[in-house]
């Protein structure tokens, strides 16, 4: 590899780091109108009246949209008004629009607006919600429009309900001499993205629709606006230039709408709509809560025999991404261990929260807290190491996943090997408990994870390469550079395959749905695995079209030919070629004649093989792979006041192949910091009104400068035989396990089993008091 494994500088480098990077916000070209949002004060309450009198008396005011019946939008159900019309489901929902010349003037008469509403009964978790006497927060749910694969229970809030059943519960149980059981439970919280959400939009006078959005999802945003509103789909052109931050939280499509609708109330008019930090945690979709309860029997020796689980996810006033959330925890609902025997209910309910999207891991943090909790129940319960315990029962090639997906060696990589790195990363050997003095201790705890992509069957990707007269190539491709550096690998990855200088490769930053080829979604760890498969069809073709040019000029065999260092040359002769400058655009005769013309190459990728679950059993292939990782963290605790310092973290993950090792390992750290964060930090604060309390960065707590301990990475290189040269997607997996190995960590430093995120003093020492 001359190129691919390199450390090769991100290619929006520059601009980001000198401040000319433009975002959904910079974008600007003439004066827009602005939409400003008024929101419900209240998780439940049916709106008795919207007095919108002295906010249409506000210089400016051009529309105000209250009280309107429009088409009812949502993912999987079509569960949700754009804007609250008969009452409100979450504190944050859309109540009213108003649309101004300016922002002052929008926020002015958004503040005039008067309206009343009659408190309902709240439904403020998943585990109250699913109670036979439970408010409804939907009264008509049987009447929804839905897709095939949901599967909501009309009369209660079950949004969908997945089942897994594999093997044999009886015998499960009778082989296991050992059980324990228990539950855990966290809220949900944000993404806290530093680039909070905007949209904007123009219906111009031909019926195109031009949407520019801080999206992960532009071309799910053309699709659903179409399928919402009846617009012809061709006619809808959606932009998405750099995006500062998604973990999942900009794939719902929620802004885009509201701009439309917006638009449309003032003739087709230019609008934006920016949310301010606290709009952005209120209002839009969130990070998914979850009661859990996992039950587990193994025999003496340490091998699991059968696994019982329960997860009720909390999705919030609205179904959109949290049905599929549901679906991909039921999937991978035992972590990355081999059970043949399993029992698991995965349910969606709807609380008067607001609503899920995916965060960072797709369900798979969460899930991993419960199972990687219990496992060191189990550990202790039967005296064995607990990373012994991880390895004993680690997921093999020849097992079989929850849905009956038999592995191979390709697929799901080696855990074995990421569980011995991350024993010599953390000097587990050394003993998980150290004493620095009567107050002090430094503990060790370890987890695994493991993660399909439960993703559309027909999920596409494409790419597109055209060349410049110098040589030099353009690559499109409408992935979203999210901050992930992915499209700098897929520049990588031609360059691998052209044998070129990758500073000759131009990315193509912004997406354009109406001239960039579609990628499904930039989510799930998918980008460089799809796109760089089409990228690679793309290149043969490319390679194939310079082949065919370069033959006729040099009177040679194609099979005579290579491509390499931006030239077409005689394998065996390198000296007698053509650069890529004198044929990318056609061949010139000295006589005038020419042949050939601008080499345009195309590519495209489709997931194969997948299926939906089967409804009663949940068999079938939900995603490609099954990438592993093992993880270690070590903190130092405090056990007086019940404090800890995080000392060490590390991750280990079986990444097939490092494409770009300084990307790979910013993506890993990074994800693992977010992992500590929600572990140990991040959550949304509930009153009996269904209100969130912390909606400022003041009083919700990412982790902080000074507080990250020192990040320890480890790769194994099993390579995934269909991936771009063997490489499997890496974007989410630090993240995975980092809250279950801090909770094995606290609970061991504290003596007390602890089972609700996240991990603060407050929560230790009321855990500490109720055990005594």
């Amino acid at each position: 590899m001359e190129i691919l494994g390199k450390s090769v500088i991100r290619k929006e480098a520059r601009d980001k780091v000198t401040g000319r990077a433009k975002y959904t916000n910079d974008y600007q070209p003439f004066p827009m109108l602005s939409v400003k949002m008024v929101i419900s004060p209240y998780g439940h309450a049916k709106i008795v009246s919207i007095d919108t009198t002295d906010a249409r008396k506000v210089p400016g005011v051009r529309a105000i949209l209250a009280g309107q019946q429009f088409p009812l939008t949502g993912e999987a159900i079509r569960d949700r008004p754009p804007i609250a019309v008969d009452k409100v489901r979450y504190h944050g929902e859309p109540v009213a629009l108003v649309v101004a010349e300016t922002p002052a003037q929008a926020k002015k008469a958004a503040d005039l607006i008067n309206v009343q509403y009659d408190l309902l009964p709240v439904v403020n978790s998943p585990t109250q919600a699913i109670q036979k006497d439970a408010p409804l927060v939907h009264e008509r749910l049987g009447e929804y429009k839905k897709e095939k694969d949901v599967y909501p229970v009309p009369d209660t809030n079950i949004a969908t309900h997945i089942k897994i059943r594999k093997g044999n519960m009886e015998r499960g149980w009778n082989e296991s001499e050992i059980v324990v059981e228990a539950s855990f439970s966290f809220s949900p919280s944000d993404h806290a993205a530093m680039e909070t959400r905007c949209a904007t939009a123009e219906i111009l006078p031909d019926g195109n629709i031009t949407i520019t959005t801080s999206s992960q999802a532009p071309f799910m945003v053309k699709r659903l606006i179409s399928d919402y509103f009846g617009e012809e789909i061709g006619k809808i052109i959606v932009h998405t230039p750099l995006v500062g931050g998604a973990y999942g939280g900009k794939a719902s499509v929620q802004l885009e709408v509201l701009a439309y609708l917006a638009s449309k109330a003032v003739g087709g008019k230019a609008v934006k709509i920016l949310n301010t930090r606290e709009e952005d945690i209120l209002t839009s979709p969130c990070h998914i809560g979850l009661d859990a309860t996992v039950k587990l029997g193994a025999d003496r020796t340490g091998k699991i025999r059968a696994a019982k689980i329960r997860y009720l996810w909390d999705g919030g006033a609205y179904s959109d991404k949290a049905t599929d959330l549901t679906r991909a925890g039921a999937a991978d609902c035992t972590g990355p261990y081999h059970m043949e025997n399993v029992w698991c209910d995965s349910y969606c309910m709807y609380t008067n929260h607001p609503y899920a999207a995916p965060f960072r891991g797709f369900s798979h943090s969460e899930l991993s807290f419960a199972i990687e909790r219990t496992l060191d129940l189990l550990a202790q319960k039967l005296n064995i190491d607990p990373l012994e315990l991880r390895r004993m029962n680690a997921i093999l090639p020849g097992h079989t996943t929850p849905t009956r997906v038999r592995l191979n060696k390709s697929n799901v990589g080696n855990l074995p090997k990421c569980i011995d790195r991350v024993r010599e990363l953390i000097n587990w050997d050394e003993g998980p408990i150290k004493e620095v003095n009567e107050r002090f201790i430094r503990v060790k705890g370890v987890s695994c994870s493991w993660k399909t992509s439960t993703i559309d069957p027909n999920a596409p990707s494409g790419v597109i390469l055209t060349f410049n007269p110098d040589g030099s190539i353009n690559l499109m491709s409408g992935v979203i550079e999210i901050g992930t550096g992915t499209k700098t690998v897929l520049a990588q990855i031609l360059a691998e395959r052209l044998k070129m200088d990758v500073n000759k490769i131009h990315v193509r930053m912004e997406v354009d749905t109406q001239t960039t080829p579609e990628h499904w979604k930039t989510v799930a760890s998918r980008g460089t695995f799809m796109a760089g498969r089409a990228l690679l069809e793309a290149a043969d073709d490319v390679i194939r079209q310079l082949k065919d040019i370069a033959s006729t000029v040099l009177r040679a065999p194609k099979e005579d030919l290579e491509v390499g260092n931006s030239r077409v040359y005689l394998r065996d002769d390198p000296a007698i070629g053509l650069d890529f400058k004198d044929i990318g655009y056609g061949y010139e005769y000295p006589n005038g004649n020419s042949i050939g013309g601008q080499i345009i190459g195309k590519g495209n990728f489709i997931l194969r093989h997948l299926t939906h679950l089967d409804r009663e059993t949940g068999a079938g292939k939900p995603g490609p792979e099954w990438t592993v990782a093992a993880y270690g963290v070590e903190v130092e605790f405090d056990r007086r006041d019940y404090t800890y310092r995080l000392l060490k973290a590390a991750t280990v993950v079986d990444i097939g192949k490092v494409l770009n090792e300084k990307a790979a390992l910013g993506q890993v750290m990074g994800a693992m910091s977010m992992g500590l964060a929600f572990a140990g930090r991040e959550t949304f604060y509930f009153d009996d009104l269904g209100r969130v309390l912390n909606p400022q960065l003041r009083t919700y707590r990412p982790l902080r400068y000074g507080e990250n301990p020192e990040y320890l990475v480890g790769f194994i290189e099993t390579p995934q035989l269909d991936g771009p040269y063997g490489a499997r997607g890496v974007g989410e997996h630090g993240l995975m396990g980092m809250p279950g190995a801090l909770g094995n960590a606290l609970s061991t430093a504290a003596g007390v089993s602890l089972h609700h995120l996240p991990l603060l003093p407050e929560l230790i020492w009321k855990a500490k008091e109720a055990a005594k």
